[in-house]
């Protein structure tokens, strides 16, 4: 509030306005963008989207033993997370700025 005073409604509604745009930009932002991760010293390479989704897997034929296919698993298993990971900092970088503000508002998920 404006001491002494009322808060400015309509400001107060462009920056909501604003920042909603921008989140907005920043999360497509993120499902276009790429990233990778990898297991077993590159056997295994996961791409997920910035969002988590994933995109690719190349599996190096190094890694494939027809009569071990619980280590393939494992090294799969562990690519994509390690792709995870690396899509969850990228969202920390994209929308932290834009979401620490509004961790006071009520009604928001933040």
């Amino acid at each position: 509030m404006i001491p002494g005073g009322q808060p400015n409604m309509q400001q107060l509604l462009q920056q909501a306005q604003k920042m909603q745009q921008d989140l907005a930009a920043a999360q497509e932002e993120l499902a276009e963008s790429e990233v990778e991760g990898s297991a077993g010293g590159g056997l295994v390479t996961a791409t997920v989207s910035g969002a988590g989704e994933l995109r690719g897997l190349v599996i190096d034929p190094k890694a494939v033993d027809p009569d071990d296919t619980e280590t393939l698993a494992d090294l799969v298993v562990a690519a994509v997370h390690n792709a995870n990971a690396a899509a969850q900092e990228l969202q920390k970088q994209k929308l932290g700025p834009l979401t620490q503000g509004l961790g006071g508002m009520p009604g928001l998920p933040f």
